[in-house]
């Protein structure tokens, strides 16, 4: 089942809304990378459903379904605010968990600074907050000065190779032939990725919910780390899990996706469903 949401700026992005099978036990809010788009990660939504959970997965405007502006943000408070105006619709009768993969982990955290008590929980999935991959020097150089004077010229995002992501050979051919991925944002967008970076510094203390960390042990695009350390200044319980062997996008394990049974784990322990 698809939406659309209007945000306070007029922009209407679209989400996909997986209702729960049964009485439902919470609300999940799922928030993709900075490429990808909702239309990855259908096996995971639907098999939580299917456990009794609402889940509602959101495009980033310029993403995915949205065609509007294509890899495009005003600002990086408009993004955090994208997500809490969508939250802010949903009834408060059950509690409300996001669930942000790659560079959303970026978009999760922040938000509990501009918008803190939304939410009750989150679940981090290789998060975007200390990666191994970013523009060449002479690049972001560029993007700089661009989004001071030509704030929509396009550049690369240096994602483009689908073994990043996975090694599973069908989900790389998925890769290849995605019409919906993102392969080049706006200096503004990029600029506001740097900026949503720098806010990161002064989230940890706000970050007062509960934590669940997943990282994939071959994790190409994440500092695993890096990121271990960072989250583990977060005021709030922390709890992590770490999958041997697994790539980047958990959602694209040959198996299927590992961490479904770990998410209902903490989310019961957590008094969260």
């Amino acid at each position: 089942m698809t939406g659309t949401h209007t945000a306070s700026d007029g922009y209407a992005f679209a989400y996909r809304h997986y209702p729960a099978i049964g009485l439902p036990r919470a609300r999940l809010i799922c928030l993709h990378g900075i490429q990808s788009h909702a239309g990855w990660y259908e096996t995971s939504c639907t098999a939580l459903a299917g456990l009794g959970y609402e889940v509602y997965f959101l495009d980033r405007r310029g993403s995915g379904a949205n065609t509007l502006r294509r890899g495009d943000t005003p600002s990086y408070t408009r993004l955090i605010d994208d997500v809490a105006e969508f939250v802010q619709t949903l009834p408060p009768d059950l509690p409300r968990v996001l669930l942000a993969i790659s560079w959303a982990g970026k978009v999760a955290v922040a938000l509990q600074r501009r918008h803190p008590g939304l939410v009750a929980g989150q679940v981090l999935l290789c998060p975007g907050l200390r990666p191994k991959i970013a523009p060449p020097a002479l690049t972001r150089l560029r993007i700089a000065g661009a989004s001071l004077v030509a704030p929509t010229r396009m550049f690369p995002i240096p994602l483009n190779n689908p073994e990043l992501f996975t090694k599973t050979p069908r989900w790389l051919e998925f890769l290849r032939r995605d019409p919906l991925a993102l392969h080049q944002a706006t200096a503004r967008f990029l600029a506001a990725s740097f900026w949503l970076d720098r806010e990161l510094r002064l989230c940890p203390k706000h970050v007062t919910i509960p934590t669940l960390l997943l990282l994939a042990e071959r994790d190409a695009i994440i500092d695993n780390f890096a990121t271990a350390r960072y989250v583990e200044l977060f005021a709030g319980p922390v709890e992590s899990i770490v999958y041997p062997g697994a790539e980047h996008t958990l959602e694209f394990e040959p198996e299927g996706p590992p961490f479904l049974e770990d998410v209902v784990w903490w989310l019961n322990r957590r008094g969260l469903s």
